[in-house]
């Protein structure tokens, strides 16, 4: 693994878990985990779990005894790093966004086509789709139970730098994380409804906008938490922030469907706010992560004096992934979706098959990231969805 910070964490509870719950084909062995500090990266691998650590992932990238390479770094080191591992025979896991530009998630997912003709696997890491709740959403609205979709509704909100003296963390850099908030959630509310629907975004019209454009520089930095300072006590020097705070944009999909997805950090009182909701011909069904063992079902086709919003409690062994997990109406966590996306990732290597998503999902997912800052710069005017090449989709 490379990166062990917030990401890297949730990683490794997974890869420790995976085996421990999942009756799979292959065994994980955590092997080493990379980092570019020394001490900080020792300090990592004992405490998540890791037998060895690494300064240089190149190193990791040429061992024979190392099968898998899973990326938990910030966007502008995926490609590289990915597509070396690719080259060099291993399966790979990366987290979202894909990368930072469009050109590299081109290349990224290109490089997953070839290696796949040798056996070799790749997935991103849209770890949502692994909630229970989420992939039994999925199955409904397959199943027609709320027939013909017409509306999506998706947000995701949070507060964690309304504070205009949160320092300046690579998150809100640019060059470091391709885009703010649109990129960091909005790419997991994007996934969400097209990963539920079974539709893709064709257009957007957006807008985006930076509350707090200069922060201190950071002391110390660990993502989603950080320390403001020149380190004596006085005044912080600033800096620029690149990115957006907030970003809402209109939508229509392949299949028909009209959309509404608003991302932002600026949302005070919202920690991890994750709503989605699909009204279709026959019914609604509604997933929000603040209640995320819970599922909303409206069937219209009821009698009318029996219709409302049905609660499912999504914890019986026969919904998706919980028969490992605990006896019905024990809820499971924010970790448990992490380790169903290594058991699903292991299960397909071991399967020969190609997991899901793919990095052709992911770059179908950063073309709607690209079509929305195009459509913002333009002045919010309608902008389609580039197409995914036909190399890259075959």
């Amino acid at each position: 693994m490379v990166g062990y910070a917030f990401m890297g964490a949730a990683h490794s509870q997974a890869w420790r878990t995976v085996n421990r719950v999942f009756d799979l084909p292959l065994h994980v062995r955590m092997t080493a985990v990379c980092g570019r500090d020394e001490a900080s990266v020792a300090a990592a691998a004992e405490r998540l779990g890791w037998d060895e650590h690494t300064t240089d992932w190149r190193s990791l990238v040429s061992r024979a005894d190392i099968d898998l390479i899973d990326v938990c770094t910030p966007g502008d080191s995926h490609a590289e790093i990915a597509i070396a591992a690719l080259a060099a025979g291993k399966h790979v896991l990366c987290e979202k966004p894909l990368a930072n530009t469009i050109a590299e998630a081109r290349e990224m997912a290109a490089a997953a086509v070839r290696a796949e003709a040798n056996g070799v696997r790749s997935m991103c890491g849209f770890n949502y789709r692994r909630v229970p709740a989420v992939t039994l959403m999925r199955r409904m609205v397959a199943d027609g139970r709320i027939g013909e979709i017409r509306h999506i509704r998706a947000a995701y909100l949070q507060d964690w730098i309304t504070d205009p003296q949160f320092p300046l963390v690579w998150r809100l850099q640019k060059d470091k994380a391709g885009s703010g908030a649109l990129g960091d959630i909005g790419a997991h509310i994007i996934d969400l409804t097209q990963f539920v629907t079974g539709q893709h975004i064709t257009g957007v019209t957006a807008l985006t906008e930076t509350f707090v454009k200069e922060r201190p520089l950071p002391q110390a930095s660990s993502g989603l938490s950080a320390a403001a300072g020149d380190g004596n006590g006085g005044t912080p020097a600033t800096g620029p922030v690149t990115v957006d705070d907030a970003a809402l944009f209109l939508a229509r999909l392949n299949g028909g469907a009209i959309a509404t997805y608003e991302a932002t950090r600026f949302a005070t009182g919202r920690k991890n706010g994750l709503r989605v909701e699909i009204n279709g011909s026959r019914g609604s069904v509604a997933f929000d992560f603040e209640r995320m063992n819970e599922l909303e079902f409206y069937d219209a086709t009821e009698p009318s004096d029996e219709q409302g919003f049905t609660r499912i409690l999504v914890t019986e062994p026969d919904h998706p992934y919980l028969s490992a997990w605990w006896p019905p109406g024990h809820g499971i966590g924010y970790e448990h979706a992490f380790t169903h996306q290594a058991r699903d990732l292991v299960e397909a290597i071991a399967a020969g098959s190609g997991p899901t998503p793919s990095f052709a999902d992911a770059l179908q997912v950063q073309l709607v990231l690209d079509a929305v800052i195009r459509s913002a710069e333009r002045g919010s005017g309608w902008t389609d969805v580039e197409p995914i090449l036909a190399e890259v989709a075959a």
